[in-house]
């Protein structure tokens, strides 16, 4: 399958069966995840990984996962993303992003359905996690083997989700 494939693939999913994701799946993902690019390769993601249904109610006290029966929780310590010199940009939230990305990937791949969530209460989230100060909850992908129909591959181009590439992409500059 072409990435682009894999791409068109992807759905939200918010409909899980009640099967638990294989050790070698999950070992997977987080290999997708550690292998991420992140900004001057500093490497600030965090990743929890939630697999009993207790640890998953209590995240639930702060969000919605959907019934999944695995979820990642990507926090990055923060201290140790790259900073944009010139405006001081800190890009912890694009390390998490790019991280979260590769993981909801592989795991489509791996034929599993995923959620990428956040809508959450970081406090809840904190707490149920114990994190400490510098770590900062930033997405939680929710991952499993989908309950229901899968969406169509081809619906970024016959249900209109997808605005055209020439409305999102300009050549040289904004004209």
């Amino acid at each position: 399958m072409s990435f682009l494939e894999l791409a068109k693939k992807r759905y939200s999913v918010r409909k899980y069966k009640d099967k638990p994701v294989e050790t070698e799946k999950i070992r997977k993902i987080l290999e997708a995840g550690r292998v991420a690019p992140t900004g001057v390769n500093a490497q600030p993601q965090r990743i929890f990984v939630l697999q009993k249904k207790e640890s998953i109610d209590k995240l639930n006290c702060g969000t919605r996962t959907f019934g999944a029966p695995l979820v990642f929780v990507i926090c990055v310590e923060k201290s140790l993303s790259w900073v944009r010199p010139y405006d001081k940009k800190c890009i912890s939230d694009i390390d998490a992003a790019i991280v979260t990305d590769h993981m909801m990937l592989e795991a489509t791949d791996l034929g599993l359905g995923s959620c990428w969530i956040c809508y959450f209460r970081p406090n809840v989230v904190k707490d149920v996690l114990n994190l400490p100060d510098n770590i900062e909850p930033v997405n939680i992908l929710a991952v499993g083997y989908a309950d229901g129909e899968p969406m169509p591959a081809d619906r970024h181009d016959t249900m209109s989700l997808r605005k055209p590439v020439d409305e999102l992409s300009f050549y040289e500059t904004f004209e």
